[in-house]
């Protein structure tokens, strides 16, 4: 009976130490408020760009200092937060059109150049309208999840916009 003990013991050891090591810091509350957190659909007009999202995050105040936002998680895609104004901070996330030919035929051997789309696992598993926020504070990374985000009318090509005479 002592060995059966001992057994059950060493592996829910086993299974709360692994438990700890893939633990990512996720904080609850972000340090500051948030005034608002929207998207807008871009479209360039063509070019190299084409569409695509940019994604704001507006402060009440001024971001703290020691707070540092790095990256933001939107729709199975990441970006690098850019600074507009001390309050407003932007992350731009493009479609890149690919330029991958595809051989289709009847016969399967034909087809034998084509490559297999790559699926990258997302790295959180979100709704389309949350988003997490990576930032540093304190020379620690923490993760904040932004929920229900809003969609703002799509920007047009501005190159298209012409002032009226």
């Amino acid at each position: 009976m002592g060995y059966i003990k001992k057994i059950v013991v060493l592996i829910l050891m086993t299974g709360s130490l692994s438990f700890c090591a893939s633990k990512q810091n996720s904080q609850m509350d972000f340090p500051q408020k948030i005034a608002a957190a929207y998207f807008q659909k871009i479209n360039t007009g063509g070019g190299q760009v084409g569409t695509g999202n940019d994604f704001y995050i507006e402060f009440e105040k001024p971001l703290k200092k020691g707070i540092t936002l790095n990256k933001v998680y939107f729709r199975n895609q990441v970006a690098v937060l850019e600074e507009e104004n001390d309050r407003v901070f932007v992350a731009r996330f493009y479609d890149v059109p690919t330029k991958q030919d595809l051989i289709l035929d009847s016969d399967s051997l034909k087809e034998y150049g084509n490559k297999a789309p790559v699926i990258a696992k997302p790295k959180f598993d979100l709704q389309p309208t949350e988003a997490v926020l990576e930032y540093r504070k304190k020379n620690e990374t923490f993760f904040y999840t932004i929920e229900a985000i809003k969609e703002r009318p799509m920007i047009a090509n501005r190159s298209e916009i012409k002032p009226k005479n």
